[in-house]
């Protein structure tokens, strides 16, 4: 027998004596040899093999082959971090093409002949305004010269002031880490007490919904392959994990079929595409729904929100209102003759609880202005612009409604035109307020007269 054969023999035989001992440990020797090396021959077709494996992991051989032996040894999956991570993408893909398959599912049901009933869709012009109301009288060669019954249906409810929907992408930190979106999981489930819809159908709700959510749409996945230090060249801030978006309609309004409405308009817009979640408050006046849109889609195409996006999304969520009972509209603010931008939401709570500071900014800087006499007129202009083209538009309407024989509707738009407010930039705004506020605190000085 060679010095190697019993050499091998005695370690086989002190292996089996430790794994065979109770209580005993493998303890490490106390002097470590750091510079020992540890030789292995293989057969060269082996050795071929080695090379391979090693090269197409982009690892040096040794050091694959450790990650073998340790793997072995300590029972760990003996996959290196880039390849585990790849196999938990095609996890998440595949049950991704399950849910699929699960929505397909539950979208047959809802196509007529499977016990659903069919559902009409009517789609305007996306690429304006919810309808050209300002080039109307303008139409192209060959295009029709009446209006359809849903242009007519839309003029009727603008006019009538039919109650306004609204869609609105929330600010603020939060969205870029996984971090941030847990602790917005958390706000708007009120802490576990409120219960989280999900795209496939459940009902989530209790403590660590935002983590279960997150591990579920892969989440930490993305904010790993997104993160800018893990790049060689400077990057901007890392990109939105997830989208936040609400949808409100003023008090009054049913909270249930205010849910149900964006339940449609969700599985239309994002199902199949987005992983997403939602949840009704009616904590406040107007009930809103909160939606938490997964930013990059099954198929890894990111979601980005243009103003157009916000303009379909209106006119989508107030279709699927009025198709559950409710009346609702979405028109361009300028269209109902209104100037004031909408505020960040940040400043607009503020303004509720009267703690703006800026408002209180903007107040200060009008009164400075109206005291010297010089209220900066900037920014009218285009104000006024507009109007006269949303006037003409209008105009164009009414007339092409008279001649279709609808007096009655053009008669309403021509007093909607008459009642709208004249157009005026937010400091013109303030300074009436400010000038109104002053003549009311000199009437009630007045003595009364007798």
């Amino acid at each position: 027998m060679t010095e190697s054969a019993l050499l091998k023999q005695l370690i086989e035989l002190s292996v089996q004596r430790v794994s065979h001992a109770d209580g005993d440990v493998l303890r490490s020797p106390g002097r470590r040899l750091r510079a020992a090396r540890l030789y292995v021959r293989l057969h060269p077709e082996d050795q071929l093999l080695l090379m391979e494996r090693a090269a197409a992991r982009q690892m040096p051989a040794a050091t694959y082959v450790s990650v073998l032996v340790r793997a072995h040894l300590r029972d760990l999956a003996p996959l290196p971090k880039a390849e585990l991570m790849a196999l938990k993408r095609s996890v998440a893909e595949l049950g991704a093409i399950g849910r699929n398959l699960n929505q397909l599912t539950r979208l047959a049901h809802h196509q007529p002949g499977h016990g659903g009933s069919a559902m009409g869709t009517f789609h305007l012009d996306r690429s304006g305004a919810i309808w050209d109301l300002t080039s109307y009288a303008r139409r192209g060669p060959g295009q029709r010269d009446r209006l359809s019954p849903a242009e007519v249906a839309l003029i009727a409810r603008t006019v009538r002031h039919t109650p306004e929907v609204m869609v609105k992408v929330t600010g603020g930190g939060g969205a870029n880490t996984s971090h941030g979106v847990n602790a917005h999981f958390d706000y708007i489930g009120r802490r576990g007490d409120l219960e989280i819809e999900t795209d496939d159908g459940e009902r989530l709700s209790g403590r660590g919904v935002g983590r279960h959510l997150i591990h579920d749409w892969d989440l930490d996945l993305d904010e790993d392959r997104e993160r800018p230090d893990l790049f060689a060249t400077n990057r901007r801030a890392s990109p939105k994990l997830v989208h936040k978006l609400i949808f409100s309609m003023p008090a009054g309004t049913p909270p249930k079929k205010v849910l149900a409405a964006v339940r449609d308009f969700a599985r239309e817009e994002f199902g199949l595409q987005h992983r997403y979640a939602m949840v009704l408050h009616t904590d406040e006046p107007h009930p809103h729904v909160h939606v938490v849109v997964k930013a990059v889609s099954e198929a890894g195409v990111r979601l980005n929100i243009h103003k157009a996006t916000l303009r379909h999304w209106r006119q989508e969520f107030a279709r699927h209102l009025r198709e559950h009972g409710v009346e609702a509209n979405a028109t361009e603010r300028s269209v109902r003759g209104q100037s004031r931008a909408p505020k960040l939401d940040s400043i607009f709570r503020a303004a509720q609880r009267g703690e703006s500071s800026h408002i209180a900014a903007r107040v200060r800087e009008v009164a400075r202005e109206l005291k010297a006499g010089l209220l900066d007129g900037s920014g009218a202009a285009p104000l006024k612009q507009t109007r006269r083209e949303v006037v003409s538009g209008w105009s164009a309407i009414r007339d092409r409604l008279l001649v279709d024989g609808q007096h009655q509707l053009a008669e309403e738009v021509r007093r909607f035109v008459n009642q709208m407010p004249p157009p005026r930039t937010e400091k013109a705004w303030l300074a009436q307020a400010l000038i109104e506020l002053s003549r009311q605190g000199r009437s009630k000085d007045r003595p009364p007269v007798r």
